[in-house]
């Protein structure tokens, strides 16, 4: 009673007393508040990019670092060997906050080891006809007093009833494709007693059962077992149709299919940030240019004044002193962006922040004239999208459920079928099967089980069906709709994908014409800055030093205008391939699984081989259909009028299976013709 009053003054009572029993009191573990911020105790070590990384670089404190001049291709290597969480330019903030949500190169994996109802693999899928094995063995004694008037001389009043029992129990069952399930088990029960009357006082009695149960109806089927799993009772005895190994290798693809669509923005962004970082010199040089010829106009001006020549006045000199310091900002401001879009870079293919050299692209944009024929395009992506692969799998994915939830739609009607062989005998084993009181002898259960004297059949039909079937037709029609919908939206994707490809193509053009026009307008600018300065120094009336800071200004923001527009339609170009799903076909990169361990390489070796010693069997076939493809399917169904040949059966993409623009495309970048655009050098030729 006093450990309850002292439990219930602890729990019940605050009290500032300082209560001690042992030694001195340690309360410091103890917490005042429940929702207190605490830390983790986790000491995973930092990346190298981290520890060793040096100081930002800033426009002050200006660093002659070596500089690492690098190319468009490498650069998209290093970001993706680099970045095994998949980084974006949208997904950083993201990838901080959250990055169980961020992709990654771990995400297939996760999916093909999922375990879970309703997340699970192929692995966890094929468990469901795995052979178990179940086994038990329990042992038990009870006594108990008859309670009964009558009595005999083997029964006196309160005859008190012993018995020991002991079961035994094992069992191997295995279900197959077809949805049967066969089991085998072997089982035995023993009883003691101190009952009168009993032909021994202790024996065994048990048999080996054989029992094969076959669905001919609701989840019967190679097709429906490989779409739906197993027949079982979900909640409010509705059957899944989603859990089998079908299903589960499609959500594998789609996995893959979501892996590979983070990938692909992964390398536009870093395509798009390179040739924004190009830009970023590229205005540095154009701001460091116009900064020097403020620099000479100004001395010019502050020499004619010192000694008095003509436009020497200090109004212009205060003028060209102004224009020199506003240029020397935005070279600084020019300065600052290349360091800040390097930094960015960096993150973007996951190198530290600083390691001593400052990247600087090495490959110079594309000028000639990028030709695009419409029809290939269309076709190419329609065919390579990542986002219509991935639609086109929930579309089968649906298809089969569809098959399946078909099937459940019925009532389930199970043949059953069983053989046994009894046994019984005295002990369990024994050499000698005469038990000196029955002629037949029972004197070994095993010796009477091996001899199947004692056999036992059953063979029937059960049948069970909600009146209604609401629930599975319920089912069948949500997953028709969802059919349905799956269906629409993938021609919706098709048609803005087309869209977007029209969008894409049309700001190539655009972009490749305003560069055209830029050019013209930095030549004439050139020219302009020439014409006026000459005017200025041959005292010319109506040129004035403005008119010549004037020109200066506008050559420099031509120059910056045709970078910023020739940098564009490199980055159309990027979107254009992108829009066709060939981004990471160009750049030479393929998704491709890890080696395998050396037991699943050897298992692998020894299925070849078992299979290439089979006999063909020419009334097999595949349950359900094939639902995949090596390739990608081509769109036979595009710009009619156009001459398709047959599909072979052995290829579904074949050269005669493909539209003629698609078959005779030629090589998208066309050689350099007179129109191109002319090189940065080309100024100082004319």
């Amino acid at each position: 009673m006093n450990a309850v009053l002292v439990g219930t003054a602890l729990t019940g009572c605050h009290t500032n007393k300082q209560i001690h029993y042992f030694g001195d009191a340690d309360l410091q573990h103890y917490h005042n508040q429940a929702l207190a911020i605490q830390y983790p105790n986790v000491a995973d070590p930092s990346p190298e990019e981290v520890v060793y990384s040096q100081k930002p670089r800033t426009v002050k404190e200006r660093e002659h670092d070596e500089i690492w001049d690098l190319t468009l291709l490498e650069a998209i290597h290093t970001g993706i060997a680099n970045n095994k969480m998949i980084r974006t330019r949208s997904g950083s903030a993201q990838l901080i906050a959250n990055p169980t949500n961020s992709p990654s190169i771990y995400d297939p994996a996760l999916r093909a080891s999922g375990f879970l109802f309703g997340n699970r693999g192929v692995e966890a899928a094929l468990a469901d006809f795995d052979t178990q094995f179940t086994s038990s063995m329990i042992w038990g004694r009870n006594e108990q007093v008859s309670n009964s008037l009558f009595s005999s001389a083997s029964i006196p009043p309160g005859f008190i009833s012993t018995s020991e029992t002991g079961q035994f129990q094992s069992q191997l069952a295995k279900t197959f494709a077809n949805g049967g399930n066969f089991a085998v088990s072997h089982n035995w029960n023993y009883l003691g007693s101190n009952s009168p009357g009993l032909l021994f006082p202790s024996a065994y009695t048990g048999n080996l059962q054989v029992q094969y149960t076959q669905p001919l109806w609701a989840g019967s089927g190679v097709e429906y077992n490989r779409i739906a799993g197993p027949s079982r009772s979900g909640l409010g005895g509705l059957i899944g149709v989603s859990q089998g190994v079908t299903i589960a290798r499609i959500n594998e693809d789609i996995s893959v299919a979501d892996f590979e669509s983070a990938v692909v923005t992964m390398v536009k962004d870093i395509e798009d940030l390179y040739w924004d970082l190009y830009l970023t010199y590229r205005q540095y040089d154009a701001e460091q240019a116009n900064r020097d010829s403020a620099l000479r106009s100004w001395r010019e001006v502050k020499a004619k004044m010192e000694v008095g020549a003509a436009g020497g006045n200090a109004a212009a000199e205060a003028q060209a002193r102004e224009n020199y310091f506003e240029t020397r900002s935005r070279v600084e401001n020019a300065l600052g962006s290349i360091y800040n879009t390097e930094n960015a870079f960096r993150r973007l293919v996951g190198l530290p922040v600083n390691d001593g050299r400052i990247i600087r692209p090495a490959d110079d944009p594309l000028r000639a004239e990028f030709t695009v024929s419409w029809e290939s395009s269309l076709s190419e992506a329609l065919t390579k999208r990542v986002e219509l692969r991935r639609q086109k799998w929930q579309v089968k994915s649906l298809q089969l459920q569809e098959i399946a939830a078909e099937n459940a739609a019925n009532p389930q009607l199970n043949f059953v079928s069983s053989y046994q062989v009894n046994g019984f005998g005295n002990d369990l084993l024994q050499y000698d099967s005469a038990d000196g009181v029955t002629d037949a002898g029972y004197n070994s259960a095993y010796s009477t089980l091996t001899r199947g004297d004692q056999t036992g059949w059953g063979l029937g039909l059960q049948f069970s069906v909600p009146i209604g079937l609401r629930t599975a037709r319920a089912q069948m029609e949500n997953i028709q709709l969802q059919l349905v919908k799956a269906r629409a939206a993938l021609a919706a994707q098709e048609l803005d994908i087309s869209h977007d490809l029209a969008d894409a193509i049309q700001r190539i053009d655009q972009a490749y014409t305003t560069a055209r026009t830029n050019f013209d307008r930095r030549v004439a600018s050139e020219r302009r800055v020439q014409a006026t300065q000459a005017e200025y120094e041959a005292g010319v009336r109506d040129a004035t030093l403005d008119l010549v800071l004037r020109a200066q200004a506008s050559k420099a923001a031509a120059e910056i205008s045709y970078f910023n527009s020739l940098i564009e339609y490199n980055k159309a170009i990027v979107e254009l391939n992108r829009q066709r799903g060939t981004l990471l076909e160009i750049n030479a990169i393929s998704l491709a699984e890890g080696a395998w361990t050396a037991e699943a390489q050897d298992e692998a070796l020894r299925r070849a081989w078992a299979r290439s010693f089979a006999k063909p069997a020419k009334h097999m076939h595949s349950e359900p259909e094939d639902f995949s493809s090596p390739v990608p399917y081509m769109k036979n169904d595009l710009f009619p009028g156009m001459s398709v040949g047959p599909v072979p059966e052995q290829s579904p993409l074949a050269p005669s299976a493909m539209p003629a623009a698609a078959a005779t495309a030629q090589p998208y970048e066309a050689a350099p013709t007179e129109q191109d655009i002319p090189d940065v050098g080309e100024i100082e030729d004319e």
